[in-house]
């Protein structure tokens, strides 16, 4: 079992900037490649971004490249999502997720075996 819990959401400007973390509890954190994904109000949960289990490899949505960046510290077990030039349309509640394949990276919800419970990031205009 692998324990997900998100922090660093808030309320933040249009142009403004968040980091978002994610901390694991449980079973070796390594194992595991990491996603984030984020829900808007009335839409369906969407991938943003995800990092294979060692750091180098990373992917993310067409919508968030160039602006957000994945990263992970696996000797204290986190993940992170650096989120800049912020968008009115960034506004969702942002999940991480553990993928118990540590080198692949998947941006299907189905492929992730562990959720955290979601922070909540809102960017005005």
């Amino acid at each position: 079992q692998v324990q997900l819990v998100e922090s660093g959401g808030g309320l933040v400007q249009a142009g403004g900037y968040l980091r978002l973390s994610c901390t694991a509890s449980g079973r070796t954190f390594s194992m595991y490649a990491m996603g984030w994904f984020r829900q808007a109000p009335g839409k369906e949960r969407e991938f943003v971004a995800a990092i294979s289990w060692s750091g180098p490899r990373t992917y993310y949505a067409d919508s968030v490249k160039g602006r957000f960046t994945i990263s992970r510290d696996n000797a204290k077990k986190t993940v992170y999502l650096q989120m800049n030039s912020l968008k009115p349309e960034d506004t969702a509640v942002y999940y991480c997720a553990a993928d118990y394949r540590p080198a692949v990276l998947s941006r299907l919800q189905v492929e992730y075996d562990y959720w955290g419970q979601g922070t909540q990031v809102t960017v005005s205009s």
